[in-house]
């Protein structure tokens, strides 16, 4: 009976020191890398992502796992996905990473506080912009950016009746506007649907938008030139929509070469198609902007530099 007795105490000192212990704290660098890998479902495109080697990240994430007591990936040969216990920590990683950059921020960058107005086309604020934004907002939590998504005209209208800081816009190579820098060029090509059949029809089925569409001006001069007859069977502002006339093989549309998936194919004069001219990606900025202006515009520049450089 004594023997049971000090046995129960001993279990419940045991139970006692444990809760006594500090929770142990995470590392937010280890966080960083755990996100990343959670977001790119790769190892190694999240090293590079955090800028240390494969084997520091794997390091990183069992050091996570152990302090944590739990799995936090599945792992297989090409990639890995959470577990349920991973889903729930990238929830608390992001909020955590977040309210560490709003910290440090408010220290290092008091001055960097606003709100900034960024127009943009529908394209770019579908495939680039979104990637640019959420960077942003990791570096500078103090900046918020209401971002409007137009025709390239009409942005140029905002920006002249200064409802806007700065925007991008898509120009032909050539044009009679001229403001702004030019930060990318990329070259417009035809797209149809992999295997597709679209452009084998007469008249060519096209998706393009309204006037005022740069692409649209561009694909329709070059139709008649070459006397190639047309029809707009697809009638879309969004290249969202564009695209799933593409795959659909209802249409072929002009897209910027970048802009071209695996589920689409690259038609040129072997289809019988006019080759289409390159177009420039300009940033205007407002005279005289406001330093937080200034940085998002320059956040832009570096984005489409890194993209030129892996062009």
């Amino acid at each position: 009976m004594i023997s049971s007795l000090r046995s129960e105490k001993l279990k419940d000192s045991d139970m006692t020191a444990i809760f006594r212990q500090p929770l142990p704290l995470l590392d937010i660098e280890i966080l960083r890398t755990f996100v990343a890998i959670a977001e790119t479902g790769n190892f190694s495109t999240a090293a590079d992502a955090v800028l240390r080697t494969p084997s520091a990240v794997s390091m990183q994430v069992k050091k996570l796992e152990e302090q944590l007591g739990t799995v936090l990936f599945l792992r297989d040969a090409r990639s890995v996905a959470l577990t349920e216990n991973g889903e729930t920590l990238l929830a608390y990683a992001r909020r955590m990473i977040a309210l560490s950059n709003e910290a440090v921020s408010r220290f290092k960058m008091p001055e960097m506080r606003g709100v900034v107005r960024l127009g943009a086309p529908d394209d770019l604020g579908e495939r680039l912009l979104p990637r640019i934004l959420k960077k942003f907002a990791e570096t500078h939590p103090g900046i918020t950016i209401d971002v409007t998504v137009d025709m390239s005209l009409s942005l140029r209208r905002r920006m002249e009746e200064q409802r806007l800081d700065l925007a991008l816009i898509n120009c032909a190579s050539r044009p009679v506007f001229t403001g702004g820098e030019v930060i990318f060029t990329e070259r417009l090509v035809w797209a149809g649907a992999k295997c597709g059949t679209a452009h084998l029809r007469d008249p060519l089925p096209i998706s393009i938008w309204e006037d005022g569409c740069l692409w649209r001006s561009e694909a329709i001069a070059q139709l008649e030139r070459s006397r190639r007859p047309y029809r707009v069977a697809y009638l879309s502002a969004h290249t969202m929509a564009q695209r799933a006339a593409i795959t659909s093989d209802l249409a072929i549309a002009p897209f910027p070469r970048s802009y071209v998936t695996e589920d689409m194919m690259i038609l040129g004069e072997k289809e019988g198609l006019p080759e289409l001219p390159p177009f420039d990606i300009r940033l205007i900025v407002a005279p005289q902007a406001a330093t937080p202006v200034q940085v998002v515009a320059d956040c832009i520049r570096d984005a489409f530099d890194e993209l030129s450089k892996a062009a």
